[in-house]
């Protein structure tokens, strides 16, 4: 996975999103101009593109989940027939060469591509669009070329075998499906639609991005109302009645389109296909109010279990980036783990002869092994599927499906295998691995409640303990309360279990919390990107504006030169300048406030000339669209070429149509917790902190406010 620690130079380039309009003169002038038709024309395209990416995403997902369970199909399959072929022989070394190779090849197409062509679609991706919700723009994260890594690298990890799952890249790819159809263009391969661009602008776009991610988890687990929760309780940090309603349709649209698909996919009249993860149907989950604190036990183990999951995860990931460096070691490690994955089913599926009759489990690849016939070997039978239906069979399998031992050893085996497995220069999600850890645990601790007390196998069900124990397991890892009780209800259609679930996932983070932070926050602060926390630092609690802003601030005048533009440019990283009046010393340190201009916009100035000098020639023709031309992929001000004709002749920019006029301020003795407040709900960059006489002191950035940075 791409998202680790990274270097201080990779720290710099993560700049925070424009979320605050800018209302400069042009966009004054152009609002004028806007018709009351065009506002509604403007809401009904908003529409369109939820509708859009609700169908895109839900169709990405259905080519992933095809693609992984044809090639599944046929690789297990394959291998059973070799096991069967052999078993007669004796010789069960070729059937586990044959599984390593099977493995090792997807794994490796995968690796290559997240490694060399774009590490940013390694993981998940969670983490990633949690922090551009968060008004991060982490760089090339939401680009069509991440999309196709991320679809190519999902199904062939999975394909190989590894200890993950495709829902949770999922929520990364509706991101960037709903990013690119906002735009209606491609920098990637430099076509303009010339549609949608009242959209193009860090506003606007993170609002579809959130109905992206939303449309991403209706997609994977067919839970609508989950994907609006998730992206509230997790990702987003803005929120208005009408993205609420928009991200809910492209959710209901994304769980409805893939729906229909796979269900005219595998044959279907009906539609029971509601999202790429179908635990199958659940019978009514009845309970007593006397298991409630066994339910909290287990939520509790979950809690533990979880914490120390994210605790050696983290030392594993800090041991990968500082000595697995290199492009080719993270191929070579990633090709590595798919052997020990084959080398750990092999061990347990030829040593443990747990033997079952046919037709109690519903694997589509049975292997007989040393069982008699008309039976099979139901350890071995947990490793010749994905992983998912693995998920499903724990869930589903009748009582006494599987033995203590077989449980036991497999959850002493996936445990640590999924710690490592997540990490590696893939595209792999966490969900399904903490859920086949939790579901084995949970329908372990059956087994030996009943073996201890068998009069308790009256009410205590394989199926709902290994429910129990899978939410306990992900919510002990993840941390999330709220959108994993919707999610988990919407998947297994049992809204009457909704105490048990709540009570277990309550008592999983609390527990877990005491310890550490869930995986997602573990790995956004290992990387050391500022995002903002719900609540400012206690540390910060008794601070006050001057303490923390950053001063001196560079500043630019109202009509400055052409040659300091360029040397503040060239010579500091800020994204942006305060507008000044110089005071009576003629000195920009100590100018009254008037406005405040992005770097993106003096760039797009100097790439346009926009000089004072030449008015005459573009004053009545620059307009807004100008700048949004160039939107995202703003230039550098190394690619812009200005002759020295133009610095030699002191040329002038004037600034009072280009900056912000009223730029977000405060005074020094402002408290930080009332900094922190306005500048997280208005989802502002910048914070100019000024005199009562209005004059620049200080300027206060997201990465003031997290001093751990």
């Amino acid at each position: 996975m791409s998202f680790r620690i990274l270097s201080a130079k990779t720290t710099d380039i993560q700049e925070s999103l424009d979320y605050d309009v800018c209302e400069n003169v042009l966009w004054q002038a152009e609002h004028r101009k806007i018709e009351p038709w065009f506002t509604v024309r403007k809401d009904f395209a908003r529409w369109i593109i939820s509708l859009q990416i609700g169908v895109g995403t839900a169709l990405v997902a259905c080519g992933i989940n095809i693609v992984i369970d044809q090639l599944s199909r046929i690789k297990y399959s394959f291998l059973k027939q070799t096991v069967d072929k052999n078993i007669i022989s004796g010789d069960l070394s070729i059937p586990y060469l044959y599984w390593a190779l099977t493995n090792v090849v997807p794994v490796m197409i995968g690796a290559t591509l997240v490694a060399y062509v774009e590490p940013v679609a390694g993981g998940s991706g969670i983490p990633q669009v949690k922090c551009y919700l968060n008004g991060v723009k982490i760089p090339r994260i939401v680009r069509i070329k991440t999309l196709a890594v991320k679809a190519v690298g999902v199904a062939t990890s999975v394909i190989g075998g590894l200890a993950g799952g495709k829902e949770g890249p999922m929520i990364h790819s509706g991101a960037v499906i709903a990013a690119g159809l906002s735009q209606g263009k491609s920098t990637t391969f430099r076509r303009d639609f010339r549609i949608f661009r009242y959209f193009r602008d860090d506003h606007e776009k993170r609002d579809f991005v959130v109905g992206g991610a939303a449309a991403g988890v209706a997609a994977a687990f067919g839970a609508p109302i989950g994907g609006i929760l998730f992206s509230l309780e997790e990702a987003a940090s803005f929120w208005n009645q009408s993205l609420i309603w928009r991200t809910f349709f492209a959710s209901v649209i994304s769980s409805f389109t893939l729906n229909i698909v796979l269900s005219a996919y595998n044959g279907l009249s009906s539609f029971r296909y509601r999202g790429l993860f179908n635990l199958g149907e659940f019978e009514p989950l009845p309970f007593e109010y006397f298991e409630l604190p066994i339910f909290v036990l287990m939520g509790i183990f979950g809690g533990l279990s979880g914490a120390f999951w994210n605790s050696l995860n983290k030392r594993i990931n800090i041991f990968r980036a500082r000595f697995i460096k290199y492009r080719w070691a993270k191929v070579l490690e990633a090709c590595w783990i798919a052997i020990v994955v084959a080398t750990c089913g092999c061990a347990m599926a030829y040593s443990i002869n747990d033997c079952r009759p046919l037709g109690n489990d519903p694997t589509e690849t049975p292997v007989q092994l040393y069982c008699e016939d008309n039976e099979y070997n139901a350890a071995a039978a947990l490793w010749f599927q994905t992983p998912e239906a693995t998920v499903k069979a724990l869930f589903h399998d009748p009582p006494g499906s599987h033995n203590l031992l077989t449980l036991a050893v497999f959850v002493l085996i996936y445990y640590p295998l999924s710690c490592i497995t997540y990490g590696l220069s893939v595209s792999l999600g966490i969900f399904i691995p903490t859920l086949l850890v939790g579901a084995a645990w949970g329908r372990l601790a059956v087994s030996f409640a009943v073996l201890a007390f068998p009069n308790s196998s009256v009410f205590m069900s394989p199926g709902k303990y290994a429910l129990i124990g899978a939410a306990a397991q992900l919510g002990g890892t993840v941390r999330m309360t709220l959108s994993l009780t919707v999610i988990i209800l919407e998947t297994t259609g049992n809204i009457g279990f909704v105490l048990p679930i709540i009570i277990t996932l309550m008592s999983a983070k609390w527990s877990g919390d005491y310890f550490n932070e869930g995986i997602y926050d573990t790995q956004i602060k290992m990387s050391k990107v500022p995002m903002l926390p719900w609540h400012v630092e206690p540390s910060l609690e008794q601070s006050f504006a001057h303490n923390i802003m950053q001063k001196p601030v560079v500043c630019v005048r109202k009509r400055e030169k052409v040659k300091y533009i360029i040397d503040i440019l060239k010579s500091t990283s800020h994204n942006g300048f305060p507008v000044v009046e110089d005071d009576n010393r003629n000195t920009r340190e100590n100018g009254k406030l008037l406005g405040i201009i992005l770097r993106s916009q003096l760039v797009v100035i100097l790439k346009r000339s926009f000089y004072e000098e030449n008015e005459r020639h573009w004053r009545n023709t620059v307009t807004i669209e100008d700048f949004r031309k160039e939107y995202p992929r703003y230039p550098n001000i190394e690619d812009v070429h200005i002759s020295d004709d133009k610095i030699a002749d002191n040329r002038t920019v004037d600034m009072t149509i280009f900056m912000n006029p009223s730029p977000h301020s405060v005074n020094p003795e402002t408290s930080v917790p009332r900094l922190f407040q306005r500048f997280r709900a208005l989802g502002l960059r910048h914070l100019v902190v000024v005199t009562l006489e209005n004059r620049v002191r200080g300027i206060i950035t997201r990465k003031d406010f997290l001093k751990n940075l």
